[in-house]
C-alpha cells in the first residue's frame, strides 16, 4: 500500500476480516454521521466534511466488490518476502538392470461393447 493511499478499513472503522454485511452496516452508519442533510452543525467535523464523505463512499465502493477488495488487500500487504529455499535430500531407486524393472504396461485392442 502506498503512503498516500488511505486505509479503507480504518475509514469505515472495520477489521480486515469484516464480512459483506459488516461492511454495509458500517458504511450506512458512517453515511448517516456525515450526510449533509443529517449533519449536526454544532459538531465539528474537521476541515472538509464533504471530503470525508467522499472517502467513505470510495472505501465502500472498493470493499464491497470482492475482486477490488482482494486487489486492495494484495496492495496493502506489500511485497511478499521470500524465504531462502532449503535443500531436501531425495533418494532415487533405480533398478540395476532393465530385466529387474517391471514390464511396461501394454494395452490391447479396445473393444466396444454394445
Amino acid at each position: 500500500m502506498t503512503g498516500s493511499e488511505p486505509d479503507l478499513y480504518a475509514v469505515l472503522d472495520l477489521s480486515d476480516s469484516a464480512g459483506h454485511q459488516e461492511i454495509t452496516a458500517a458504511f450506512r452508519r458512517k453515511l448517516r454521521e456525515h450526510h449533509p442533510d443529517l449533519r449536526n452543525p454544532a459538531l465539528p467535523f474537521g476541515p472538509d466534511p464533504d471530503e470525508e464523505l467522499r472517502r467513505i463512499v470510495e472505501a465502500y465502493s472498493v470493499l464491497r466488490d470482492p475482486r477490488r477488495r482482494a486487489e486492495y488487500d494484495r496492495r496493502r500487504a506489500g511485497p511478499v518476502a521470500r524465504t531462502a529455499a532449503r535443500s531436501v535430500p531425495v533418494t532415487v531407486h533405480r533398478p540395476a538392470s532393465p530385466s529387474e524393472a517391471d514390464p511396461p504396461i501394454r494395452a490391447g485392442p479396445v473393444r466396444r461393447h454394445r
